[in-house]
C-alpha cells in the first residue's frame, strides 16, 4: 500500500524496525496511510512558500520592548524578612523536604 507522497508500507515497517518499534500489518497499513496524509498537508505547505516571504515564527510582527535598567528603591533584606515565619542568616528559612543524599 502505498500513499499519494510516496511513503510505502515497507518504508514504514523500516522506520518502526529502526525505532525498535514492533508494529501489526494493520498498524503498518494505516502509519503508511497517515503519513502520506501528513507529507501531502506538508507538500502543499512547501507550494505556498516562495523565496520572496521571509519565514516567521510568528504571523505578526514582534518586536521585544525592553525598559531602562535603573536602580529603585526596594526593600530592605529586614523588610523582606520581616513577615517570614522563620529567618536564618539573614534569608528565609524554610523546612528541609530532601535528605542529606
Amino acid at each position: 500500500m502505498s500513499s499519494a507522497a510516496g511513503i510505502s508500507r515497507a518504508e514504514v515497517a523500516n522506520l518502526a524496525r529502526l525505532a525498535r518499534i514492533e508494529m501489526s500489518d494493520i498498524e503498518l497499513d494505516h502509519l503508511a496511510s497517515e503519513l502520506g496524509i501528513i507529507l501531502n498537508a506538508v507538500a502543499k505547505v512547501s507550494e505556498v512558500a516562495t523565496a520572496d516571504i521571509e519565514p516567521t515564527s510568528h504571523p505578526l510582527a514582534m518586536v521585544n520592548v525592553f525598559r531602562k535598567d535603573e536602580i529603585r528603591p526596594s526593600l530592605t533584606a529586614q523588610e523582606a524578612l520581616s513577615g517570614a515565619p522563620a529567618q536564618e542568616e539573614s534569608r528565609f528559612k524554610v523546612p528541609q523536604i530532601l535528605g542529606d543524599e
